[in-house]
């Protein structure tokens, strides 16, 4: 299954455009098309996001993709998880830091 903070990234990107292609996305988040492929896959898999065609588009294999219901509430589970996990790495580092400065005035 996908990285919460894959899943968080590509979420929260979705959000702001629906209509962006996965080439685009993989520039955006610095993914490659593959991950962003899988991703995508995963995601409509268990409801959270789906896909849908342009319908007055020439070129059909462009979708859009949309959140879900699911979707939407799962976000807010996935953003709440992503908030712990970089509290966490925070204090982590405050420490590490900390005890770096401290070995320095030794």
């Amino acid at each position: 299954m996908p990285e919460i903070e894959d899943k968080y990234y590509l979420l929260k990107e979705l959000e702001k455009e629906t209509g962006q292609s996965q080439r685009n996305l993989a520039n955006k988040l610095g993914f490659s098309l593959g991950k962003i492929n899988f991703l995508i896959k995963a995601l409509v898999e268990v409801g959270v996001i789906k896909m849908d065609n342009f319908a007055h588009n020439k070129n059909k294999t462009q979708y859009s993709y949309i959140l879900t219901p699911k979707g939407i509430s799962e976000k807010v589970k996935i953003t709440k998880a992503f908030i712990v996990r970089k509290e966490t790495e925070y204090v982590k580092i405050q420490l590490e830091l900390e005890e770096a400065k401290k070995t320095m005035e030794e």
